[in-house]
C-alpha cells in the first residue's frame, strides 16, 4: 500500500499543475522577475490554510451549503473575466509589454492581486478544500500525513514555477512574445470565468 504522504503529494501535484488563474499569474511574475518570492509564499501559505481546512472538515461544510458556493462562483467568475480583460488590454498595447518600458508593479498591488487570484477562485476551494480534504479524510488517522504530502507538492510546484520562469526571460525580451503570453492569459482567464458561470 502506498504511503499517504506520497499519495497526498501526487494528488496535489496533479490538481495544482493544471493551467489556471493562479499559475498564469505566478508564471507572469516569474518571467518579469517581480516580487517572485512574495508571490510564491502567498500561494504556498494559502494552500497550507486551504488544505488544512479541508482536512479539518470545512469541505463537508461547503458541500452542505451550495448557495454559498454559488455566490463565490459568480464573484470568482467576475474577477477572472475582469483580469482576463486587463491581460487582453496589455496584449493589445505593445508599449506596455516589455519589462524595460513597463513600470514595476508595487509589492502591495502584486500581493493583493495574488490573494485575489487565490481566494476569489472557486476552483481553488473545490480542488484544495473539498477534493483534497475528502481524499485526505479517507486515510483517517493518516489524514494529516496526506496533508503534509499535499502541501509539500504545492510548495515544490510554486517555487519551481516562480523561480523557473525566470529562465524564460530571454524569450520574453520582445513585445511580440509578451503579447502572445498576455493573449493566452486573457483567453484562459475569460474562458475560466465563462465556464464557471455556465457550469
Amino acid at each position: 500500500m502506498s504511503s499517504p504522504l506520497l499519495l497526498g503529494f501526487l494528488a496535489s501535484l496533479a490538481l495544482i499543475a493544471a493551467i489556471g488563474a493562479q499559475n498564469a499569474f505566478v508564471l507572469r511574475q516569474g518571467i518579469r522577475g517581480e516580487h517572485v518570492l512574495a508571490v510564491v509564499a502567498v500561494c504556498t501559505v494559502s494552500d497550507i490554510v486551504l488544505i488544512g481546512a479541508g482536512i479539518a472538515g470545512v469541505g463537508a461544510l461547503i458541500s452542505a451549503h451550495p448557495d454559498a458556493l454559488t455566490v463565490a462562483t459568480f464573484g470568482g467568475a467576475a474577477f477572472l473575466v475582469g483580469y482576463g480583460l486587463l491581460a487582453a488590454r496589455r496584449a493589445w498595447r505593445p508599449s506596455a509589454l516589455t519589462p524595460s518600458e513597463d513600470k514595476p508593479a508595487r509589492l502591495l498591488e502584486v500581493l493583493i492581486t495574488c490573494l485575489a487570484m487565490t481566494w476569489l477562485n472557486p476552483h481553488v476551494y473545490l480542488d484544495t478544500v473539498v477534493l483534497l480534504g475528502a481524499l485526505a479524510n479517507e486515510h483517517r488517522d493518516d489524514r494529516w500525513l496526506f496533508g503534509v504530502g499535499a502541501v509539500t507538492a504545492s510548495a515544490v510546484w510554486f517555487v519551481s514555477l516562480g523561480l523557473g520562469a525566470r529562465r524564460l526571460a530571454g524569450w520574453f525580451a520582445t513585445p511580440v512574445t509578451w503579447r502572445v503570453l498576455d493573449g493566452l492569459i486573457a483567453v484562459a482567464m475569460i474562458g475560466l470565468g465563462v465556464s464557471l458561470v455556465l457550469s
